[in-house]
């Protein structure tokens, strides 16, 4: 994850062929240089798949295709048929590539699919990603979990999980009410509470790495989101590798 929280969101998938970025949150300049800092060129990016329009997950995104452009690739950006129409690419030229939401997009050697999530935006969608043997799921921005996202992620092996928010810090913070209200709503974030629950009663036994992301930085704490991510998992009795994503910094290499 080169960021995971309401200020940015973006992560980098490689495999030896093919490289992407699932959204792009962050500005060009720090995307970039969070890229380098794991060793990845910038200009070896292959394609960007958007999740949703909200301005932490496509913040840096036309001025990343512009940059690219300049470097002589002019790489695709896949996103939903109605999420397309509200991205504002200013003057640069992308190739959009539009699906509709469930569909399955094979590129290189990755096959990934696309589902629909619970979330205040036109036609927000999360992530699976298969290559190689391995399943990687991306499920963040997302008010709760219904059974249909529950069964996309079956037989991962990483989990990206939203744990947004700790609901009594959110009631007791600074945030106005209807954005309280919003957050709260079934088409808001994901709380620690719902993350856990979902941990303790349906979590993949196959999951190898758990990692809980898109913190809130003013109404959540890392120690909060770790004890009941363990505890859940404990009932469970499960033990993969549980990380907590630092809001704001690129988390460690995870290689499957």
């Amino acid at each position: 994850m080169l960021a995971s929280s309401s200020a940015g969101n973006s992560t980098f998938i490689g495999t030896d062929t093919t490289r992407i970025l699932i959204d792009a949150g962050l500005n060009r300049k720090e995307t970039f240089a969070r890229l380098a800092a794991i060793g990845e060129d910038p200009a070896k990016l292959d394609a960007i798949f958007i999740t949703h329009e909200h301005s932490d997950h496509i913040l840096g995104l036309p001025v990343m295709i512009r940059a690219l452009a300049n470097m002589g690739r002019r790489i695709p950006v896949f996103l939903t048929h109605l999420t397309a129409p509200t991205i504002d690419w200013g003057n640069a030229q992308p190739v959009v590539e539009s699906f509709q939401a469930g569909s399955c997009i094979e590129f290189g050697d990755l096959s990934i699919s696309s589902f629909t999530i619970p979330h205040d935006a036109v036609d927000p969608v999360g992530y699976t990603i298969r290559a190689q043997g391995i399943k990687v799921s991306i499920a963040t921005d997302l008010g709760y979990m219904p059974d249909s996202v529950k069964v996309h992620l079956r037989q991962s092996h990483f989990l990206l999980l939203e744990s947004n928010h700790h609901p009594e810090l959110l009631k007791l913070g600074p945030y106005p009410w209807h954005v309280k209200q919003r957050i709260l709503s079934r088409k808001g974030h994901l709380s620690n509470d719902a993350a856990c629950e979902y941990i303790a009663n349906d979590l993949p036994a196959e999951v190898q790495t758990l990692v809980l992301g898109h913190l809130s930085e003013h109404n959540n704490t890392i120690w909060e989101t770790e004890l009941g991510a363990v505890q859940a998992l404990e009932k469970r009795g499960l033990s993969p590798r549980l990380v907590v994503a630092e809001p704001r910094k690129l988390s460690d290499i995870f290689q499957l």
